[in-house]
């Protein structure tokens, strides 16, 4: 394990969804971990969320960017690079803006940080009706990482609430054995920025599907390899509606990863730096 103390910063998306926002800005208000910046890629919001990041600012510690784009339909790629390249730190935590972070979060993401690795964690998702309940407190006091409470609240009883019950030493067994693959997550990773540059950050061309499992392909191409923290990280997913998907997105950003899979590509033309080489 890396025990170097890297300059933090926790990039998420956002759009026309302050309700949420408040709620993960919360979130990262009450982290154990405090040494980090938030850099919120806002990808065409109106003022309604830039107002409520204003007031957000005046109760709380944390140093926040709000990195803002003109509304051009669904492009995250764009609004994520634009992020990365105000991003103050060396070392990025990448989440959503639907997710809200459990308490030691950013403290995980430091923990296992290491070079030549990028971090792979995952979610629990909520139904909406739990999604709309959970307030300040409830997060300040941890509660919607609590399992009883949550199945309290009407949560259906599944293995998946593994996520939310495993500490310690049966969280990393977890981790070791869980069969999902250690891919590059938009809700939860981590890596170098050093790295993500290298690779020229996400490919612009892409909008939904799959997006970030392509970057993570060029990272690996790279040479970068992968550590799970599937059950160390720990998110909860808020719900809402994905109007914005098309199957004409879908199968362009489908034919960009795989083509990037097949030739083992470890760079973009259409990336941060659009006239890199």
């Amino acid at each position: 394990m890396f025990n170097a103390q890297p300059q933090i910063s926790v990039i998420f998306t956002t759009y026309n969804s302050p309700a949420w926002l408040e709620k993960v800005l919360w979130g990262f208000h009450f982290q154990t971990d405090r040494n980090f910046e938030v850099v919120i890629a806002d990808d065409g919001s109106t003022d309604e969320t830039k107002h409520l990041i204003e007031r957000f600012k005046k109760n709380t510690h944390l140093s926040i960017q709000h990195v803002w784009q003109e509304d051009d339909g669904f492009q995250k790629c764009r609004i994520m690079n634009k992020a990365l390249r105000a991003a103050k730190g060396d070392y990025v935590v990448f989440t959503d803006g639907d997710c809200i972070p459990r308490n030691d979060f950013v403290a995980v993401h430091r923990k296992y940080a290491e070079p030549g690795y990028y971090l792979s964690g995952g979610y629990f998702k909520l139904p909406m009706l739990i999604s709309e309940a959970i307030n300040k407190d409830d997060i300040a006091q941890g509660k919607c990482f609590d399992a009883n409470w949550l199945l309290s609240l009407g949560l259906k009883k599944t293995h998946k609430l593994s996520k939310l019950t495993a500490k310690g030493t049966m969280a990393d067994l977890y981790n070791s054995l869980t069969p999902t693959r250690r891919t590059w997550n938009g809700h939860n990773a981590s890596g170098w920025k050093a790295d993500l540059f290298a690779v020229n950050g996400f490919d612009e061309r892409m909008q939904y599907g799959g997006q970030d499992c392509e970057l993570g392909y060029r990272l690996r191409n790279s040479g970068i390899k992968a550590k799970q923290i599937r059950y160390s990280a720990i998110v909860v997913h808020l719900d809402h509606a994905r109007g914005y998907v098309t199957e004409s997105m879908l199968a362009h950003s489908d034919m960009i990863k795989k083509n990037t899979k097949q030739q083992k590509r470890t760079f973009t033309d259409f990336g941060i730096n659009q006239n890199a080489g």
